[in-house]
């Protein structure tokens, strides 16, 4: 009897701990000279953020307004203008010594050594790129939150990947599967192009996604951050939209345990101890 009593002890606190709601604290936030910050992205290699600012102005101009900022891990900003001449960039990712960078209807090469822009690539159908992510294989992809589809990028050639979406906008290419946000709801997508629908209910501004042990981090740009479980089951843990302080596309340092995240609006990035 005593035997079976431990077991399910284990197995209670087993659970909890897989099911425990993440609690976010915040550490530090940057003064408010960052001129819309929209995403977010951790350089493991040089210790630093990469912060794509949209700039003052129209949002969907093609205007030169907007640039690529570099943060230390503390919240110093070294630089709002690392690279410079982009228009609204959003997402972000890194291969091969280059950053990605999605900007409207095209892609941004930059160099990670000078940050030069080396290309940009044409999405002349595209809506409103938003998103990157790239998978293990150097398989780039990138969502159009406008236009409602998934593309990929191989060989600097971009097709669809997936299409007849609503508002597709946070990717996050793990474990052989691409997981994206629309509208709300969390699905991934193998390779075989089998959808699977994890979580739904969240706001329907679905923005950052990145993975947290065995569930997700999920942002809402209109102000709210979740935790999904395994199970599906959603989590609020933040909710700002009453305060009008966005949560637009973060980053997330697994090893530290800290969320970077970009306010849009409120032209600062705050960042956030998850316990």
């Amino acid at each position: 009897m005593i035997k079976f009593s431990i077991a399910v002890l284990l197995l209670i606190c087993c659970t909890l701990t897989n099911y425990a709601q993440p609690v976010l604290k915040k550490i530090w936030q940057t003064d408010t000279v960052l001129p819309v910050p929209e995403s977010i992205l951790i350089d493991h290699e040089k210790q630093q953020l990469y912060v794509s600012l949209i700039g003052t102005g129209n949002a969907s101009a093609v205007d030169g307004n907007g640039s690529i900022g570099i943060l230390d891990l503390n919240g110093k900003i070294i630089t709002a203008s690392w690279a410079k001449g982009l228009n609204s960039p959003k997402g972000m990712g890194i291969h091969n010594g280059r950053l990605y960078v999605a900007d409207l209807k095209e892609v941004a090469i930059i160099d990670l050594k000078t940050g030069n822009t080396l290309k940009k690539i044409q999405f002349p159908a595209a809506g409103m790129l938003n998103d990157v992510t790239i998978d293990k294989n150097g398989l780039i992809y990138i969502s159009d939150s406008k236009g409602g589809k998934i593309y990929s990028l191989s060989n600097e050639t971009p097709s669809i990947f997936l299409d007849s979406l609503v508002n597709p906008n946070g990717l996050l290419a793990a474990d052989d599967l691409l997981y994206f946000l629309d509208s709300g709801s969390l699905f991934n997508i193998d390779k075989a192009k089998h959808i699977t629908k994890i979580a739904s209910g969240m706001k329907k501004s679905t923005d950052g996604l990145q993975q947290f042990g065995n569930g997700f981090l999920v942002s809402c740009w209109i102000g709210a951050i979740y935790y999904v479980q395994e199970n599906g089951k959603v989590n609020n843990l933040i909710d700002t939209e009453n305060e009008q302080i966005n949560t637009a596309d973060f980053a997330f340092d697994n090893e530290r345990k800290v969320l970077y995240l970009p306010t849009f609006f409120k032209n600062h990035v705050a960042a956030f101890k998850v316990e």
